[in-house]
């Protein structure tokens, strides 16, 4: 059985993590594998498990009334790289978990700092749309990664905010790929039996927060600006992923 204080970190990180994906269109993931990552309360399998889950929900709701702005060939290329990339990085999840757990931890510290550094500065947008190959080489790597870690926004967010696209284009597009990512990866862990009781009690009590924190985003959001808000959100990550890095064996 998990520690209070586990539930707690994991719940907090959850709600967090809903509000700011519902403002910028992501980050829901990355926050929460980061702060319970820091923590080492939760094993990495079960805490990415329990975060496709929850991120799903989150998309499904945020992308209500949004669809229509969905950059269609932009995501169809991203998908091609995306499927395949899933299961390898589910796979690879499996094996460091087993073989190299000490390697995994560094592997989520620096992820965690070089996509919080990445998300930091302000990407210069393209004179026009990636092409059909580009799209589909950046969702391969965001898909290794999301299979990894149930984090594809790093990657995700820098190539999709470079494209020269309205920012209510870019935010849908992005979440229609988090939705893609989250339920492929559950499908996967779940045929492989990762989808254990504590992955569905950690899931259900965290679904309210998830609704409360996107209905809060939608309509409440924060009295700055959107790029203030990421700029604060991943500066905390960065710490996050310098502390794993220290603290990791």
């Amino acid at each position: 059985m998990m520690e209070i204080s586990a539930w707690l970190i994991f719940l907090g990180a959850v709600f967090v993590g809903s509000y700011v994906q519902a403002v910028t269109g992501f980050a829901m993931g990355m926050i929460v594998i980061a702060v319970v990552g820091a923590s080492q309360t939760i094993a990495l399998p079960v805490l990415t498990a329990a975060a496709s889950l929850i991120t799903m929900v989150n998309v499904v709701l945020a992308l209500r009334g949004r669809t229509m702005h969905i950059h269609k060939p932009l995501f169809g290329w991203l998908a091609i790289g995306q499927l395949p990339a899933i299961w390898i990085g589910v796979w690879l999840l499996s094996v460091l978990d087993q073989q190299a757990a000490g390697l995994l931890q560094l592997l989520l510290g620096a992820f965690i700092t070089l996509g919080s550094l990445s998300m930091m500065l302000r990407p210069r947008p393209l004179a026009q749309v990636s092409s059909p190959l580009v799209c589909s080489v950046a969702g391969f790597a965001a898909g290794v990664v999301g299979g990894l870690f149930s984090a594809s926004g790093p990657i995700m967010g820098w190539f999709n905010y470079r494209q020269p696209l309205a920012v209510a284009v870019i935010r849908s597009t992005l979440l229609c790929s988090f939705a893609l990512t989250t339920t492929t990866r559950t499908v996967v862990v779940g045929v492989q039996g990762g989808l254990t009781a504590e992955v569905w009690w950690l899931s259900a009590l965290a679904l309210p927060l998830v609704i409360g924190g996107t209905w809060l985003g939608r309509q409440a959001p924060p009295p700055v600006s959107d790029e203030v808000l990421k700029q604060l959100a991943f500066a905390l990550l960065l710490a996050m992923g310098v502390w794993i890095l220290a603290t990791a064996s």
